[in-house]
């Protein structure tokens, strides 16, 4: 009798203990290993019993293979939604892990914190401010496809997860053409919560250096002017007091020359298929933490507990101003629309005046290599050493636009109108078919890239011409004013010469296909009537003959230069771009002309 009573006595003991031991998976080994996701969830399941009324989590959406995708909301008072986080004037700060889930130090480092904000009353008043959205691992199928083979430049834990999610898509890459249904979900949350403040965790590649973490922010140049100055300021504050906790951080190091850092370091370039550039569209400081690949993976955990710490710390300390600077950020954008004198950048360059920077580094030689015929590089992490390098990561404004009082989008052209409300840009529905004529642009000599990148086959480079057309809109046709927060968003979409535009990812290609073609012995004839009635025409084909031995030897070639300048081609609109561009008069015009319009965007599910 004695012997079940003691064990049920140990078992109970045994109970105690694990409802008392907030030991993390990864703390467990010692930070051999990262936990599955089942692991994660289950842990992050027991914080949110331990404490119902600082933790909450969400399902925000499902992945292709079927697995939940699961945020945590931590607040130190229960605001659990962004109404009522607004309403007692809180800052959301969105921090996420492993968008590349063998980079997976922001998982573990999320974690220990939230036990140490929920349970363990490490952090007891870091959320009053503020409520942080976490999500511990964004490409969940990704980080289930684990392997020890996966990251061959980084040192533990044990098997890391994969780069891609199950169709083989980068997710830091999707931010704005959004094909993945992770980012579909994504972009949900996002404008469910419209954080003030981004943190994406990742793990870098590349050099041998001492710092733990390297962070990078977008230029000012890509950002509102207040947007940027907070940024700098949340940074030149933060730094010191992490270093004082024994780490070593950089901005981010994108070395001229991978085999001579000492040559000195540029602008990676970011966008908005990137985590920060995409913010930067929608008006919001974003930060990127790269923690070093080298260093054990208990250092870079820390790493990240510590900055992430130590950032939330500072802005519930006053989250005024970036609240501030979000909402002035905003209230430009919407009062620039249809101004003739606002230019919008599209592409940047990098500044030519470059800045000293001390970098830290390691001593290295560099010897000729019998296998690959370059330079190896080889570090010695014992002789450290530290040089002043020049720093080419400014950038200027390159090819700029004046955006107009509102684009439309023909019905026909589904895709686009689908990315649109995917990103929640607002827009009108026509539901009655109108004529209108605007600005558009005509497209000619496109240059496709010889291979896939994220499964596009980008348009490398095309002439755009400024043109204006009348054009009949079916219904179904939306306009999308300029005078909304999320502007920036719809003219990197839809402005063709913008890097990540629609039409620069291959949605748009059919544009450049003409459908109906001429016969050579139709050609023949039109050939010898065209030459007939313009004598410059004959002279210019003539002169087409003598320069170029291709053409003159392509009897294929030869007809179609003068089918390509007959009525027939031009009556196809080959290179016709679709979206229209209103001035404020033509946008009056068009709402004026008796159109009942009806919201076009597709409305955010309850998270």
């Amino acid at each position: 009798m004695l012997r079940p009573i003691l064990a049920g006595l140990l078992g109970l003991a045994t109970l105690g203990a694990q409802a008392t031991d907030w030991t993390t998976p990864a703390e467990a080994t010692h930070f051999r290993t990262t936990p599955s996701y089942a692991d994660t969830l289950a842990y992050l399941e027991r914080l949110q019993r331990a404490a119902p009324g600082r933790l909450k989590l969400v399902t925000f959406g499902t992945t292709p293979e079927g697995r939940p995708m699961t945020a945590v909301i931590a607040s130190d008072d229960g605001t659990f939604d962004p109404a009522a986080a607004r309403a007692t004037h809180k800052a959301v700060v969105l921090v996420q892990a492993g968008i590349h889930p063998g980079e997976i130090e922001g998982k573990d480092a999320g974690l220990m914190l939230l036990r140490d904000i929920a349970v363990t009353g490490k952090w007891p008043h870091l959320l009053d401010h503020v409520v942080l959205v976490f999500i511990p691992v964004f490409s969940v199928d990704g980080h289930e496809n684990s392997s020890p083979y996966h990251r061959i430049n980084q040192n533990g834990p044990e098997s890391q997860g994969f780069r891609g999610q199950s169709q083989y898509l980068n997710l830091n890459r999707d931010y704005i053409k959004a094909d993945a249904p992770e980012m579909r979900a994504w972009l949900r949350l996002w404008q469910h919560w419209l954080p003030d403040f981004l943190i994406d965790v990742h793990t870098t590649d590349g050099a041998d250096y001492p710092y733990d973490l390297t962070w990078y922010t977008e230029d000012p140049h890509k950002l509102d002017p207040g947007v940027a100055a907070w940024q700098q300021a949340l940074m030149d504050h933060t730094l010191p007091a992490y270093e004082k906790r024994g780490h070593l951080a950089s901005i981010y190091l994108e070395f001229k020359d991978g085999r001579d850092p000492t040559r000195g370091i540029v602008n990676f370039g970011s966008g908005p298929r990137f985590s920060t550039g995409y913010a930067a569209l929608q008006n919001r400081p974003a930060l990127l933490i790269e923690t070093h690949m080298l260093k054990p993976y208990a250092v870079r955990v820390r790493a990240v507990y510590d900055l992430v710490q130590l950032l939330l710390a500072r802005i519930d300390a006053d989250p005024k101003p970036l609240l501030a600077a979000d909402a002035a950020a905003d209230a430009r954008v919407i009062a620039r629309a249809g101004r003739p004198d606002a230019r919008v950048p599209l592409t940047f360059k990098l500044s030519p005046e470059s800045t000293p920077h001390v970098f830290k580094g390691y001593a290295f030689t560099v010897t000729p290599s019998d296998i690959s015929g370059a330079g190896w590089i080889r570090y010695d992490p014992h002789q450290p050493r530290t040089w002043t390098i020049p720093n080419w990561n400014a950038l200027l404004p390159d090819l700029s636009i004046t955006p107009p009082a509102a684009y439309v989008v023909p019905a026909q052209w589904s895709v686009m109108i689908d990315r649109l409300a995917a990103h929640g840009v607002a827009m009108q529905r026509l539901d009655h078919a109108v004529t209108v004529t605007a600005g558009s642009y005509q497209l000619d000599r496109p240059e496709w890239a010889d291979s896939p990148f994220e499964g596009h086959h980008m348009l490398r480079s095309v002439d755009v011409a400024p043109v204006t057309r009348t054009v009949t809109l079916p219904p179904g046709s939306v306009i999308v004013p300029m005078d909304q927060r999320a502007a920036n968003v719809a003219i990197e979409l839809l402005e063709p010469q913008a890097p990540d535009s629609l039409l620069r990812w291959g949605y748009l290609g059919a544009v450049f296909e003409a459908k109906e073609y001429g016969e050579p012995r139709v050609l023949e004839r039109l050939a010898r009537d065209m030459l007939a009635r313009d004598p410059a025409l004959a002279t210019r084909f003539q002169q087409r003959l003598a320069t170029d031995p291709a053409f003159a030897a392509s009897p294929r070639e030869r007809l179609d230069w003068f089918y390509r300048r007959s009525p027939w081609y031009a009556a196809q609109a080959v290179g016709a771009y679709p979206v229209l561009r209103l001035d404020p008069s033509q946008l009056r015009t068009l709402r004026g002309a008796g159109v009942d319009a009806r919201p076009a965007a597709s409305p955010t599910p309850d998270l």
